[in-house]
C-alpha cells in the first residue's frame, strides 16, 4: 500500500501538538488550519484546546485576534466610510484585512443599515469561510443589539433598557435578553454588546435612556436578568440560541460633570465604589464573557489608559477572566482627543499594557502593524499577548465558532414570531408609568371623543429611539411601517370616527434631534373642538451619545406653548411622554389632568399605550429615576441629608431643598394598594446576620393590578454622611381585588454596608430603619465590621 506522506506528516504533527514536543517549522496556511482543526476536534478541555491553538499562532496572528474592524471596510464602496448597495464583499479587501492582517473580529452593519436575516448569513458565511480556511481560527461578530437585534429587519423590538427598568420586572427583562439573543444568532451573530450597566444618574446625559436608571441595586438585578438571558442557564454558550454578553461601559460612564457625552469626570473612590462598580461585580459574578471600556476620562486619566482600572481592579481585583474590548476608535482618542499619547504607536502600547484585549480600530490595519512592531521592540510583553488572545479564543471555543462559525439559515423558526411580540409587548405594557390622574381621568370612557396632538403622536421613530435599525434612529419608519404609532394604536382602539388629530408641532427628521417645524398650534387648538379629552404627545426625537447632548433640560419652548395652549381650552390634557431622558415639564404640568410616561418602549409601544388608555391594562410601571422640576435642582433620590429640606436656625436661617417632579420609585394604578403589618425576624442583628422582613400588601381597590414592593433601608447615623434611603429589595407582585398577600425578603447585616473612608465596605453598630411603603420598623446592628478589604493598590 502506497504511503500517505500528507496523512503522516499530519498525524506526527497532532502529537507534537497534542503532547508538546518539539517538531521543525514546516508552517505553512494548510498546515496550521489542519493542526487547529485537529486540537478543535481533540477531547481536551477548552482551556487546553486555546492553549495549544495559542501556541500555533505567529505573532502577527495574534495581534490580529485582538483587532476589530468595522464591515464597511471589507465591502464594496468609494472608501471604508460607504458602502455599495446591495451590500456586497469585497474580495480584495476581505483578503487584505485577513490573509494580510489576520484580524480577528469584525463589528457593526455597513451604511448604518439594518440587513435581513439572509442578508447577514450570506456576508458572515463568506468572512468566516475565508477566516476558517487561511487562519483555522473563526472571526467573531458583535453588534450593538441593546433592544432587540439593533441591525436585523425583522426583529423584536422591546423598550430600550430605562423602560425595562420601569417594569421592576427581572423576568421579563431575562426574556427580553433572551429574545434578542435568539434573534442575533439567526443573524448569524454571536457577541452582543449589551447590557449597558452604567449608572443613569444625570438626568442630561443623553444615554440615560441605555441605562437601568439611578440605582445600583436595581441596575444589578436588571444586568444579571439580561445575562441570564443573553447567556443562559450557567452561562453556556455552546448553546446556539445564546450570544456572548458585553457589560458596558467599564467604569464611571454617565457620571461627567457637564452631563454631555464622554466629557471629563471627577469621582472620588468612594462614590465610584459604592454607585457605579457593583453593577460591574454583580455582572461578572453572574458570568459576563466581555466587557466594554468606558470611552471618557476619570480625574484626569482616560479609562483606557488607565492599568489601575484595567488590570488591577477588573482583572485582578475582580477577576474578571474575559476579553476586554475597547469602544469605538478609543485607542486613537488617546493621541487624537485626550493628548495622553504623543503619537498613535505609543497610545496602543499604553492601552495594551494597561489591560485592553482589543480593539474596536475601527478603520483601519494601522493598530496591527504597530502593535506587532512594539511587541518586536520589547515595548510591549509577549505575555501581555498571549493573555489577551487566551481570552478572545477562549471567547471563540466557548461559542462553538470553531465548530460552527456560521448557523445554518433554518435553525431559528421563532425569529420575529409573534411568540417573541407578545413579550415585547408585554414589557411595553409594564413599563408604562402613570404619573398624574386628577379626577380618574384615566381610563378613558367608552365613546370618549379624543383629540390626538404633538411631535411623537404619529412616530414609530420617537417610540423606539436610537439604535433601531439604525444607529441614531432616524431609519425607523423605513422599517416599521407594519407597526402603530401612538395615533393609530388610539384610533384602533377607539375607532377613527371619535379621533381627531392636529400635530401643532413636527420634528425636522432631516435635522438635528431637537430641530421642530410646521409650528401651527392656532390649527391644534382649532382641531380639538370638538373633543372630549386631549391626548397629547410630547417629548423627544431619536438621539443617542454625543449628537444627542443638549443644553436645555426642559422640554422644547414650542412643545410648552402647545401643552399651554391646549390647556387653555378647559378640556382634560392626558399628558403622554414619550422621551428618553426626563425633560422638565413643571413650567406647564399644574394644567395637565393626567401624565403618561412610555419612556421609549419600542415598536408595541403604541399599542400598549392604548390598552393603558382605555383601561385594558392597568398601568404598573415605576419611576427608575428621579424626576427633577428645575435645571438647577437635579438629584437622586439617594442624596445626602444636606441636599434635600434641612432647615437651619438662626441667622442663617434658609432651606436647601431638592424638589423632584415625581419621585424614583413612583407609579400610579387604576386601582390602590394598603401596606400593614410590617415585621423584621429580628430586632438586632450581627453584621454578618440574617434577617427577614415581611408586608402584607393587599388590593384595596376594584380593580386587578400589579404592585412593585420595594424596601428602603435608612442608616441613622453614621462616620460618613449617609445616604438619604437606599433600595435594598423589591418584588412585583399581581393582586386580584381584595386580595392580600404577604411579602417576605431576607437580607444579610451586609446589605447594609457602605463604603468607609478606609475604602472597606463596613457595616456600624447603631439603628437602622427598615421601610416599604408608609410603614417602617427599627432595626439594631449590634457592633461595627469591617468587611473584606477590596481596595486596590496604585
Amino acid at each position: 500500500m502506497k504511503y500517505n506522506w500528507t496523512k503522516g506528516i499530519a498525524s506526527l504533527a497532532l502529537c507534537a501538538v497534542l503532547y508538546g514536543f518539539n517538531t521543525p517549522d514546516i508552517s505553512t496556511p494548510e498546515k496550521n488550519t489542519a493542526e487547529i482543526e485537529m486540537i478543535v476536534n481533540s477531547n481536551l478541555t477548552i482551556d487546553e484546546k486555546v492553549e495549544k491553538i495559542l501556541h500555533q499562532l505567529s505573532l502577527e496572528e495574534k495581534v490580529g485576534q485582538m483587532t476589530q474592524i468595522t464591515l464597511d471596510v471589507i465591502t464594496k464602496g468609494e472608501n471604508v466610510f460607504v458602502s455599495d448597495e446591495p451590500l456586497k464583499l469585497d474580495k480584495k479587501l476581505l483578503e487584505e484585512a485577513i490573509v494580510k492582517y489576520k484580524i480577528g473580529s469584525v463589528l457593526n452593519t455597513a451604511n448604518n443599515r439594518a440587513r435581513t436575516t439572509d442578508k447577514w448569513n450570506e456576508v458572515i458565511s463568506q468572512i468566516q469561510k475565508v477566516a476558517m480556511k487561511e487562519i483555522g481560527v473563526p472571526v467573531l461578530y458583535g453588534v450593538d443589539a441593546i433592544h432587540g437585534t439593533t441591525y436585523t429587519a425583522g426583529a423584536t423590538f422591546f423598550p430600550q433598557q430605562i423602560g425595562m427598568a420601569a417594569t421592576w420586572n427581572t423576568e421579563l427583562n431575562r426574556q427580553g435578553a433572551a429574545v434578542t439573543a435568539y434573534e442575533t444568532r439567526a443573524s448569524s451573530i454571536p457577541w452582543d454588546f449589551s447590557p449597558v450597566l452604567d449608572m443613569g444618574r444625570n438626568p442630561a446625559w443623553p444615554r440615560i435612556w441605555e441605562t437601568y436608571g439611578e440605582d445600583v441595586y436595581l441596575t444589578s438585578q436588571m444586568g444579571i436578568a439580561a445575562i441570564d438571558g443573553y447567556e443562559g442557564e450557567n452561562n453556556d454558550l455552546s448553546d446556539k440560541t445564546k450570544v456572548a454578553s458585553c457589560i458596558k461601559h467599564f467604569l464611571g460612564y454617565g457620571s461627567e460633570r457637564s452631563g454631555k457625552d464622554r466629557t471629563p469626570s471627577y469621582l472620588p473612590e468612594i462614590e465610584l465604589r459604592e454607585h457605579y462598580l457593583p453593577s460591574y461585580k454583580a455582572a461578572i459574578d453572574a458570568g459576563a464573557h466581555t466587557i466594554m471600556i468606558n470611552s471618557g476620562i476619570i480625574n484626569g486619566t482616560p479609562v483606557h489608559a488607565s492599568y489601575k482600572y484595567l488590570t488591577k481592579l477588573l482583572k485582578e481585583e475582580l477577576g474578571f477572566k474575559g476579553l476586554v474590548v475597547t469602544d469605538w476608535a478609543d485607542i486613537e482618542n488617546l493621541h487624537n482627543r485626550d493628548k495622553v499619547a504623543d503619537t498613535h504607536k505609543e497610545a496602543v502600547k499604553k492601552s495594551i499594557n494597561a489591560g485592553i484585549d482589543m480593539s474596536m480600530v475601527p478603520y483601519n490595519f494601522k493598530f496591527a502593524e504597530m502593535l506587532v512592531e512594539l511587541v518586536n521592540e520589547g515595548e510591549v510583553p509577549m505575555s501581555r499577548i498571549d493573555d489577551a488572545v487566551r481570552r478572545i479564543l477562549k471567547v471563540k471555543m466557548e461559542l462553538g465558532l470553531f465548530e460552527t462559525p456560521s448557523p445554518s439559515k433554518g435553525d431559528y423558526p421563532k425569529f420575529g414570531s409573534k411568540e417573541h411580540e407578545q413579550i415585547a409587548y408585554n414589557a411595553a405594557s409594564e413599563s408604562i408609568t402613570l404619573l398624574k390622574n386628577n379626577d380618574n381621568v384615566l381610563p378613558l370612557k367608552k365613546g370618549t371623543k379624543v383629540f390626538v396632538a404633538g411631535p411623537n403622536a404619529n412616530s414609530m421613530r420617537t417610540l423606539n429611539g436610537g439604535w433601531t435599525y439604525s444607529w441614531q434612529g432616524e431609519k425607523v419608519e423605513e422599517f416599521a411601517q407594519d407597526y402603530n404609532t401612538i395615533l393609530e394604536a388610539v384610533q384602533n382602539k377607539l375607532g377613527k370616527e371619535n379621533v381627531a388629530f392636529a400635530s401643532g408641532v413636527e420634528y425636522n427628521h432631516e435635522g438635528l434631534y431637537h430641530e421642530e417645524k410646521n409650528i401651527d398650534i392656532d390649527a391644534a387648538v382649532k382641531a380639538s373642538e370638538g373633543s372630549d379629552v386631549i391626548l397629547l404627545c410630547l417629548g423627544e426625537n431619536t438621539y443617542t451619545e454625543t449628537p444627542g447632548n443638549l443644553h436645555d433640560l426642559y422640554i422644547s419652548q414650542n412643545q410648552r406653548k402647545l401643552a399651554e395652549a391646549l390647556a387653555k381650552t378647559g378640556k382634560p390634557v392626558v399628558l403622554i411622554l414619550n422621551e428618553g431622558r426626563p425633560r422638565l415639564i413643571s413650567q406647564f404640568e399644574e394644567d395637565m389632568a393626567a401624565v403618561v410616561h412610555t419612556y421609549l418602549p419600542g415598536n408595541f409601544g403604541g399599542d400598549a399605550l392604548a390598552d393603558v388608555l382605555v383601561g385594558e391594562v392597568n398601568p404598573s410601571g415605576k419611576l427608575p429615576y428621579s424626576y427633577p422640576m428645575y435645571p438647577n435642582a437635579l438629584g437622586t433620590y439617594d442624596h445626602k441629608p444636606s441636599e434635600a429640606s434641612e432647615k437651619m436656625e438662626g441667622m442663617y436661617d434658609y432651606n436647601s431643598s431638592l424638589p423632584f417632579q415625581y419621585p424614583f420609585g413612583f407609579g400610579l394604578s387604576y386601582t390602590t394598594f394598603d401596606y400593614s403589618d410590617l415585621k423584621i425576624s429580628k430586632n438586632e442583628i450581627t453584621p454578618y446576620g440574617d434577617f427577614k422582613v415581611s408586608v402584607t400588601v393587599k388590593n384595596s381597590g376594584d380593580v386587578e393590578g400589579k404592585e412593585v414592593v420595594q424596601l428602603y433601608t435608612k442608616d441613622l447615623y453614621a462616620s460618613i454622611t449617609p445616604d438619604n434611603k437606599r433600595l435594598r429589595r423589591f418584588e412585583k407582585v399581581n393582586l386580584k381585588p381584595g386580595e392580600s398577600k404577604v411579602i417576605e425578603f431576607t437580607l444579610n447585616g451586609k446589605d447594609l454596608a457602605f463604603v468607609a473612608e478606609n475604602l472597606k465596605w463596613t457595616v456600624e453598630a447603631g439603628e437602622f430603619k427598615i421601610m416599604i411603603g408608609d410603614q417602617s420598623v427599627s432595626l439594631n446592628v449590634s457592633k461595627t465590621v469591617e468587611f473584606e478589604k477590596i481596595h486596590f493598590e496604585n
